[in-house]
């Protein structure tokens, strides 16, 4: 594993900037900003002491920590679109994954697109935003193109031959198993190689120190599958993860509240159905662990590279994870959910001119881009919904909000609307445009019952009150852009349910092939055949195994027999 960095010569540096970054006689300060998919605070800095995470807590020792920071929406694009355009999802109107941000603000200018605009070269890699499912890159906010790994999901045969085979005629079928422990090295992976690639990025700045960056850098894991060298299975004890006690949903709440998990069911060691096994749960646990501090070592060697380049004395560093995610708490899984395991994420920040320390008060996924603006002291744009956590970092404990709002939608076009403060959380359920009186409702006291055990908003109708007048403050949601949201009873683009919940038709593999082949050429170029993949982090994969003759394209034969022989 790459050593956890030496924080020494940083923290020096870091202290001897007075003049914070955003002073008009300062040098431009760079932007290093690291995106992680689904990591949720089991993190050694945020108490976890399961956790193997020694490069994250060495940032968190030379920067701010905030304890109780909370995405928009857990899951994945629109939190990436809260992130890059401070605006929340029911600003935008975009719940799924689907709808690019653009269809609900045009003239959005993302975080990298406002230090492009002030002369930054702007680069990003790994998963930023949230391309497939149909959606796609944001070229607007590089001035790069971008760079996405060309790396297999899985090492071990058993698993590279399951992956993406069925009948799906998006490419996506059934998976391989939800885990993988394999003796590679780390740049194996994708993350491997985005650390690598990072590090031969931050070794071109340091010979144009004139030219200030904004890096954004893109980790995938612990997304699942949770796919980690074996080295970091290692470093865990499997006898230490133990099932959660608290196995169903708050008593009192509506049954819609939780999740299917059917993310995790479409792999292939999953139960279809029902709940997630002891045994099973203990590897899955296990499994996000091993992903996590995998992905630790590679954040370790971006900044270890970050300090030996001369650069980490006058760059901003920005930590932050996607969402939160189930382990098993209410027999849940994955993420999809306003409870507090999916809406609480990780965020460090660590500047020049900002003494370490750790902050309890409230942030919201939003306020990263207004607080990194001026930081670097740049002017916002007008109309955002975060707000500057300058104040906070410069003196952590100040209270820039008094609470937090958070949202998910769920099939007939319901929307839950949670509003949390630093003791309860409140979630409205109701349609899109209804009144609150026709609402549902959950709230939960977490001084009292912080495993959220018990629904309250019967037996708490004052404290109900006082949350109901919190979230009165904010305008009514915008309903999905584009499309309104499932009937009832079907289940959102990005919480499917079982892969044999429902038969699918057998997909004309030779039809598919003739909509890819856009030239008419007879085969298939790597841009043709990763065009509109829904799961573009894993499509690069599947087109060097369909490549039986490696030879950079994939003849209609190839195509049809999936990296198997087959007659055209």
């Amino acid at each position: 594993m790459a050593r956890t960095y030496s924080i020494v010569r940083v923290v020096i540096s870091a202290l001897a900037c007075t003049t914070p970054a955003f002073a008009a006689n300062a040098a431009k300060p760079n932007v290093l900003l690291i995106c992680i998919d689904d990591l949720k605070p089991n993190i050694g800095t945020y108490g976890d002491p399961s956790a193997k995470t020694p490069n994250i807590d060495a940032l968190a020792k030379r920067g701010v920590v905030f304890e109780r920071a909370y995405c928009n929406q857990a899951v994945c694009s629109p939190s990436r679109n809260a992130l890059l355009t401070s605006l929340r999802p029911q600003t935008l109107g975009i719940y799924d994954l689907p709808t690019n941000f653009r269809k609900g603000k045009p003239d959005a200018i993302t975080l990298p697109e406002l230090f492009l605009k002030a002369g930054y070269r702007t680069e990003g890699m790994g998963k930023i935003f949230h391309p497939g499912q149909g959606n796609h890159e944001d070229d607007r906010s590089w001035g790069v193109p971008y760079f996405r790994p060309k790396a297999d999901t899985y090492a071990l045969a058993e698993n590279k031959a399951a992956n993406g085979q069925g009948n799906a005629g998006d490419e996506a079928g059934s998976r391989g198993a939800a885990f993988e422990k394999a003796d590679v090295p780390d740049n194996f992976y994708a993350d491997g190689k985005v650390a690598d690639e990072a590090i031969r990025r931050l070794e071109a700045a340091k010979s144009d120190p004139a030219q200030p960056f904004f890096l954004a850098v893109g980790f995938i894991r612990p997304h699942l599958p949770f796919c980690a060298p074996a080295k970091y299975w290692d470093m865990h004890d499997p006898k230490a993860f133990r099932p959660e006690p608290l196995q169903g949903l708050p008593q009192g709440s509506p049954k819609f509240a939780g999740t299917t998990f059917g993310e995790l069911r479409r792999y292939k060691n999953v139960p279809e159905q029902g709940p997630v096994s002891d045994d099973l749960a203990r590897e899955l646990v296990h499994g996000y662990y091993a992903a996590t501090s995998y992905t630790d070592a590679q954040i370790g060697r971006v900044l270890e590279s970050l300090e030996t380049t001369g650069l980490a004395k006058n760059t901003i560093v920005v930590l932050w994870g996607d969402h939160g995610w189930h382990l098993g708490d209410h027999g849940l899984w994955c993420k999809h959910t306003n409870y507090e395991q999916a809406a609480r994420v990780p965020l460090i920040v660590a500047a020049p001119g900002i003494a370490p320390g750790r902050s309890a008060s409230m942030i919201e996924t939003v306020d990263v881009y207004p607080t990194v603006a001026e930081l670097a002291g740049l002017a916002a744009p007008k109309g955002l919904d975060g707000v500057s956590q300058i104040a906070n970092l410069k003196h952590p404990g100040t209270k820039v909000r008094d609470s937090v709002i958070h949202v998910y939608p769920r099939a007939g076009n319901i929307i839950g609307r949670a509003v949390r403060t630093e003791r309860y959380r409140m979630v409205e359920w109701k349609p899109f445009g209804a009144t609150a009186e026709s609402a549902e409702y959950e709230l939960f006291d977490y001084e009292t019952d912080p495993a959220e055990s018990r629904n309250l908003a019967a037996s708490e109708p004052a404290v109900l009150r006082y949350m109901q007048g919190l979230l009165a403050s904010h305008p009514e949601p915008r309903p999905q852009v584009g499309k309104p949201l499932p009937a009832t009873g079907q289940p959102l683009p990005n919480e499917a349910a079982s892969k044999k919940a429902a038969p699918k038709k057998k997909t004309d593999r030779a039809a598919l092939f003739a909509r890819r082949d856009t030239d008419g050429d007879g085969k298939l170029s790597r841009a043709e055949f990763l065009a509109n993949q829904p799961d573009p982090d894993q499509a690069p994969a599947r087109f060097d195994r369909f490549d039986l003759d490696k030879d950079g394209t994939l003849s209609r034969a190839e195509f049809i027999g999936m990296g198997r022989p087959a007659n055209p």
